[in-house]
């Protein structure tokens, strides 16, 4: 009989929420699996075309996080600690040991930080426009947020329908958005960055992104020379024409050259 893990979607408890999770199978080992980290309220979706163009041969596990998409549960805990610790939950529902991390945005974030903390268990990681030690956030920058997830939310009933916009209040979403751009500083993800010892390869965009103005983006970006310059196992595999919201399912072609990357190197 053979051991190879079937195609599966179903549900992951975890703490008081639920996440919905879609494992293709795959030929390969059975212990180990592409693991895909969404945007802070993008959805698995995303993915398709990438998974599409790396194939069937790859154990693709994606999942929306808690209250994203149409049927994550709410939570009393939107937290990014919360989230890393739904990587886990996710890897042990599917009793996967390994895990290549793919990451967009927030889930770039939620990829160094797991890379980081578990390098026996982390194959590599590919983080896509985001991972970025800077210090964008301020008093001014928290109000510029707060005001626009208020406007969005305005809309959010209607858009919920969609499975666009998660099931958070304005507030919860815009205390996650100032969440990482805490954890984001300069002092707090650098030491992360530096104690990556796995495989790690940034797909960076050009121009901006949902809220950004003028160069910002780009002076963010900017952060990862010393990075680079830092940490042997960190390099950008490419920078890409996209900007950062349409990057994952314009730029597929270079996310999935770079997870082939990493995972040469890997062995």
């Amino acid at each position: 009989m053979s051991n190879e893990p079937t195609p599966w979607t179903g549900m992951v408890t975890v703490d008081d929420t639920a996440l919905a999770v879609t494992d293709t199978g795959g030929t390969g080992d059975p212990r180990v699996a592409v693991v895909y980290l969404n945007g802070q309220f993008a959805t698995q979706g995303y993915w398709r075309r990438v998974i599409a163009e790396l194939g069937p041969d790859w154990r693709h596990i994606t999942y929306d996080e808690r209250a994203r998409g149409k049927k994550s549960g709410t939570s009393a805990d939107y937290s990014f600690e919360a989230a890393v610790r739904d990587i886990d939950a996710v890897l042990a529902a599917r009793g996967v040991e390994r895990a290549l991390l793919v990451g967009w945005s927030y889930g770039a974030f939620l990829g160094a930080h797991w890379a980081s903390r578990n390098p026996e268990r982390a194959i590599g990681a590919v983080l896509v426009d985001g991972a970025f030690p800077y210090d964008w956030l301020d008093d001014a920058m928290e109000q510029r947020i707060r005001k626009m997830f208020r406007r969005v939310g305005r809309l959010a009933p209607l858009l919920r329908l969609t499975g666009l916009v998660p099931r958070m209040t304005p507030e919860e979403m815009a205390a996650c958005n100032i969440e990482i751009g805490r954890i984001g500083r300069a002092r707090e993800l650098g030491p992360v960055l530096d104690r990556v010892t796995v495989p790690t390869r940034y797909v960076v965009a050009s121009g901006t992104s949902l809220g950004s103005r003028g160069d910002e983006q780009e002076r963010i970006r900017a952060s990862l020379d010393g990075v680079t310059a830092r940490n042997p196992h960190i390099r950008i595999s490419a920078k890409v024409a996209s900007n950062h919201d349409r990057i994952v399912s314009k730029e597929f072609r270079a996310i999935a050259d770079a997870v082939r990357e990493v995972d040469g190197l890997s062995g």
